[in-house]
């Protein structure tokens, strides 16, 4: 009978064991998630802080472009204002759009392309762009791991008792397919 209990408690002790290095796991997965998520919004901040220097530079040679500058601006707003996720993606995508359509103008103006202050900036942009794209791919590797952590057994049920939930992939916008389309009439 004895031995009974002794293999009872090692099987209770053996499932603690799984469950809290399970738990721990998904703890560290969510919160490597979070830290990836601030690296994004680190990126995009650094977008956001370039952007009015890069407008300011090429309105200085193109006072006609405003549509585009607003467009930059207001979407530049539209991100400070963001109060979840959700929203600062969307912020996102409309900022991309516009620096797409302010990209395509810089292409098509040979004086203002080859002005240095446009070109650094640019240059840096470029880097920021980089960047981004480098920070959204760790975010989502990370949340892919922890999504799978989630979701396979029986590391699974540990997550459903403690409320851990899929996380939502970053996706680019199906409009980010197309190349953007300026008209300067």
């Amino acid at each position: 009978m004895k031995k009974i209990g002794y293999i009872i408690l090692a099987i209770v002790v053996v499932f603690a064991l799984y469950a809290w290095m399970s738990y721990n796991k998904l703890v560290t997965l969510n919160e490597t998630a979070t830290t990836q998520w601030a690296q994004v919004e680190t990126q995009y901040q650094r977008r956001f802080d370039l952007i009015p220097n890069l407008v300011e530079s090429v309105k200085g040679i193109m006072a006609q472009e405003k549509e585009v500058f607003g467009a930059l601006a207001a979407a530049r707003t539209q991100y400070s204002g963001a109060q979840n996720q959700a929203d600062k993606a969307t912020a996102v995508k409309n900022v991309e759009s516009a620096l797409g359509r302010l990209l395509v103008v810089v292409e098509n103006y040979p004086t203002l392309k080859s002005s240095e202050t446009v070109q650094t900036l640019m240059a840096q942009l470029e880097g920021t762009e980089n960047r981004i794209s480098v920070a959204r791919k760790d975010y989502n590797d990370t949340i892919r791991t922890y999504n799978l952590s989630t979701k396979r057994f029986p590391s699974s049920v540990i997550a459903a008792m403690f409320g851990f939930d899929e996380k939502v992939y970053f996706e680019a916008d199906q409009a980010a397919a197309a190349a953007p389309k300026v008209d300067l009439k």
